[in-house]
């Protein structure tokens, strides 16, 4: 099964409850981790470094049969019910 990335954008008002969602994604066998996203810097070796992105707050892994069932895997994500944007990435193997 495919790995995917929800990729918390911070534009959903709070505060969210994330447990039960949480819960749900690990009682399915599809949590695989997460974190709230902190402030960083952008870093190369030559030449200046673009600028952070500043709208993800956060990120969770999940397992998905496919993009369209990760997709499903929204329902219940706190940031997403609240109008929030998500986006999903897949975590290619290589």
């Amino acid at each position: 099964m495919p790995d995917y990335l929800l990729l918390m954008h911070n534009d959903a008002p709070g505060p969210l409850d994330w447990g039960p969602y949480i819960a749900a994604l690990q009682a399915g066998g599809h949590f695989q981790g997460g974190s709230a996203i902190g402030p960083g810097l952008c870093a190369r070796t030559s030449g200046p470094a673009p600028a952070v992105t500043t709208h993800l707050s956060g990120f969770m892994r999940i397992t998905a049969d496919t993009l369209d069932h990760a997709r499903a895997l929204l329902a219940g994500n706190p940031a997403f019910e609240a109008g929030g944007t998500i986006e999903i990435r897949e975590l290619p193997k290589s």
